[in-house]
């Protein structure tokens, strides 16, 4: 499949699924630590943000989870705790003492016995529903930039669609970079990556599967296919930073540019030991980055070394201002080809959703 018409069908894809989540009765009760009272719908808690739309108010305030002492809701919610653990349910805080910790009480959907944990435990809330498309949300992102001088053109286009249940939850990502300049050939730069993780019964471990395809001019990869499996843990996860781990094994299939008759293909099994780290500030910034390194198990001493980052910074509402970079190395590519690809782009991005 071309470059091109894949990314007009995954574009398309994502733009049908970007729906805001459906409306519900504004009923959410939020108490804060001076006393002061708000009754409205809770969105979602990340970062340390807890997002509520009121009736009287043009759009989404966002609230710091350290000030609220009381939250009360009857709506179905998936709630992660610092642990890694999700569980599924309706939320309330009961009246405490003075000096007594303060304590969320999630009512399961499942027949299952209320559960107590400490409201600073409590890292994500995602209003969710028993519907399937309502359990999505995700991001486009897009920037370009013109120079006249050198008749200089680029742009960058990104999407992430997410889905969550309570013991799993995937995740589809497209990314796609153009530059072009008077007397210089264009280069291009797609990606797709897939990926889904369910929680093992022990806390802060999970198994993630991926698969991942790539084109670039630059390396003269005209299709690159990776497959990969391993096993997770959540090194740090709380209200402001998430610290992931992950190491596997897997399989990459790479085409490079040329004729019909020298098109080279190579086959290689990798191992691959990955950290994704995510950084918050209230409601200001936001930072995503992970890093890859991929040994060629099948070619020994070969590496790759792959990884993404984008920082955000909050405009107003859902949208963002954001500066990303990408880089994918190879320490050994096949003769007379580039053994590296990396860039940087800025641009606004939209969320939908809950996200």
């Amino acid at each position: 499949m071309q470059p091109a018409r894949m990314k007009h069908i995954l574009l398309g894809a994502v733009v049908c699924l970007a729906f805001p989540a459906f409306p519900r009765d504004k009923t959410d009760v939020i108490v804060m630590r001076n006393g002061d009272r708000l009754t409205g719908e809770v969105k979602n808690l990340a970062g340390g943000v807890l997002k509520v739309d009121l009736s009287y108010v043009d759009g989404t305030i966002a609230i710091d989870w350290l000030n609220v002492a009381r939250l009360q809701s009857q709506s179905l919610f998936l709630v992660q705790l610092q642990d890694g653990s999700i569980y599924s349910g309706t939320v309330i805080t009961p009246d405490t003492l003075g000096g007594i910790p303060v304590k969320i009480e999630i009512q399961s959907n499942f027949g299952q016995e209320p559960l107590s944990v400490d409201k600073s435990a409590v890292v994500r809330l995602t209003q969710t529903s028993e519907s399937l498309l309502e359990r999505f949300s995700g991001s486009f992102t897009i920037g370009a930039l013109y120079s006249k001088g050198n008749s200089t053109t680029q742009y960058s286009i990104g999407s992430e669609l997410d889905y969550q249940q309570v013991r799993w939850g995937s995740r589809l990502r497209y990314n796609s970079n153009l530059s072009s300049s008077a007397g210089a050939a264009t280069a291009t730069r797609n990606q797709v990556d897939l990926s889904a993780y369910r929680l093992l019964p022990w806390k802060n471990y999970f198994y993630d599967g991926s698969a991942a395809f790539l084109q670039s001019s630059v390396q003269g990869i005209q299709s690159q296919t990776n497959l990969a499996f391993g096993l997770g843990r959540y090194l740090n996860n709380t209200n402001r930073v998430r610290f992931t781990a992950l190491g596997g094994l897997g399989w990459q299939k790479t085409i490079y540019q040329g004729t019909v008759s020298t098109q080279a293909s190579q086959d290689v099994a990798v191992a691959l030991v990955t950290l994704d780290l995510e950084a918050f500030s209230f409601k200001k910034t936001r930072l995503d980055a992970d890093a890859s390194v991929v040994p060629a198990l099948t070619d020994p001493g070969r590496l790759f070394y792959r990884t993404n980052l984008a920082y955000y910074l909050k405009l107003f509402g859902k949208i963002d201002w954001n500066f990303s970079f990408y880089g994918n190395w190879d320490t050994r590519p096949p003769p007379h080809f580039q053994g590296s690809d990396y860039g940087s782009s800025t641009g606004l991005s939209w969320t939908f959703g809950n996200k």
